[in-house]
């Protein structure tokens, strides 16, 4: 009969290895959720800056207020406004229209910290510049 080896432990070490993965796709999803979020919100804004661009006689400086209203209103930092691109004028399908471009930085929160701790030379979920655009035809 063969002895039977003693199993004490191996839900421990099955445990330390399966929740650091599991708590690294869970933030994971968080991060990438907030990406996105402030993504859209981004978007968002740059579309109210392109509807007060197209109307005639309002100001760069109006424009930048709107969409700097929105992005806070989004729960984001203010913009700065050299991050605040407004054309007028742009060449569109025959037409002219205004295009509001605005660019944000974005760091992740937890997940660079995380990565870094597994691998500490890893550039991933580091610092981006995220970008969004509107091009709204003049009236």
């Amino acid at each position: 009969m063969k002895r039977m080896r003693s199993e004490k432990g191996a839900a421990l070490l099955e445990a330390a290895v399966t929740v650091p993965i599991i708590l690294l796709i869970s933030v994971g999803i968080f991060e990438f959720g907030r990406a996105y979020q402030t993504q859209q919100v981004l978007v968002n804004a740059t579309r109210e800056g392109a509807r007060l661009a197209v109307i005639e006689g309002t100001s760069d400086e109006a424009v930048f207020a709107r969409v700097n209203d929105y992005v806070k209103a989004g729960g984001l930092n203010a913009l700065n406004p050299a991050d605040l691109d407004v054309k007028r004028n742009v060449a569109v399908a025959g037409t002219t229209a205004s295009s509001v471009a605005v660019k944000y930085p974005f760091q992740f929160i937890v997940l660079n910290p995380v990565i870094r701790l597994i691998s500490p030379s890893a550039t991933a979920g580091g610092p981006g510049l995220m970008k969004a655009a509107s091009v709204m035809r003049n009236e």
